[in-house]
């Protein structure tokens, strides 16, 4: 077993998409269009067929809630390894993203967190 999808819900699809790909450099992989949304996932381009991650429509109430609620709490809705969070921090930084935590050490990790303009706290991390 192994997992081969994730999510993260955002408001708007196409602006999502904007910014994990032309911010975080991740490449779009599907773009299925399902009734007025999509099937829209993103994947590393340095692993093309590993695990993708959804930019889902956070149309339904339920996932509003739990969407805003993780993000008034300050806990990131998704997690990222780079291989060097100084690096990855600065790059970010200068792009325009916000970081409401720079570079951490947290024993044997470092994480940032930034917001990824969807409505949602992100996680890197470097191990």
């Amino acid at each position: 077993m192994r997992i081969t999808l994730t999510n993260v819900f955002v408001g708007d699809q196409d602006e999502a998409l904007r910014f994990y790909t032309e911010t975080l450099g991740f490449v779009k992989k599907h773009d299925v269009p399902v009734g007025e949304f999509k099937w829209l996932t993103v994947v590393s381009p340095d692993d093309p067929d590993g695990t993708e991650l959804l930019l889902e429509p956070n149309e339904n109430p339920v996932a509003q809630a739990y969407q805003s609620g993780l993000f008034d709490q300050g806990i990131p809705a998704a997690s990222f390894a780079v291989t060097d969070i100084t690096a990855e921090y600065e790059k970010l930084k200068s792009l325009g993203v916000a970081f409401t935590m720079g570079p951490t050490e947290m024993g044997d990790v470092t994480i940032a967190v930034f917001d990824d303009t969807c409505g949602n706290l992100v996680q890197i991390m470097q191990t």
